[in-house]
């Protein structure tokens, strides 16, 4: 990761987080996400935040109205998202690397991501990858609400995590992250 401009700002509030190597696979992961559509990663920064179950409950109750923790919230900076089903989003505000525009925030739990991997019979690793690239493209505007969205975003997903090593995440009907 020495080559690689720092993207991703990590913040950790459990220290189970310690454990993985966080820093360096959202780095990886965010990098891959930014250069597969055109984006150059030094002039854009992402705030990540490493939790537990019950802040990340708390956080989706105060922001989606949804008191139960899950795997990963995102907040984008900007409202980027097509208006119509199947349309890319628009840009994100031109970067600047003396001063990164920060693409938004991003809260993971362990408890929830932990379980998951383990249900999927997926490595720890490669399902953080997995939501740090989905969430990464959550930041830039890209949704799953809609079919054609959807789809597209999936794609844009398997392409990205190939590029990293990942398998196909919905190779086994799994159902995109919330």
């Amino acid at each position: 990761m020495a080559d690689m401009t720092p993207l991703v700002d990590l913040v950790i509030e459990d220290d189970r987080w310690n454990t993985v190597p966080l820093e360096d696979l959202a780095e990886r992961a965010a990098h891959a996400t930014l250069a597969t559509l055109g984006l150059p990663a030094q002039g854009y920064e992402i705030a990540l935040l490493a939790c537990d179950d019950a802040r990340i409950a708390d956080l989706n109750r105060q922001f989606r109205s949804k008191p139960a923790p899950t795997n990963v919230l995102s907040w984008p900076s900007w409202d980027l998202g097509a208006e119509h089903d199947g349309d890319h989003p628009d840009h994100a505000p031109d970067g600047d690397p003396d001063d990164p525009e920060p693409l938004g925030d991003i809260a993971l739990s362990y408890d929830t991501c932990a379980q998951e991997a383990q249900q999927q019979d997926k490595t720890f690793a490669d399902h953080l990858t997995h939501l740090v690239v989905h969430s990464t493209l959550h930041l830039l505007g890209y949704d799953h609400i809609r079919d054609k969205d959807a789809a597209m975003m999936e794609e844009i997903e398997i392409r990205i995590l190939a590029m990293l090593g990942v398998a196909d995440p919905y190779a086994d009907g799994a159902e995109m992250p919330l």
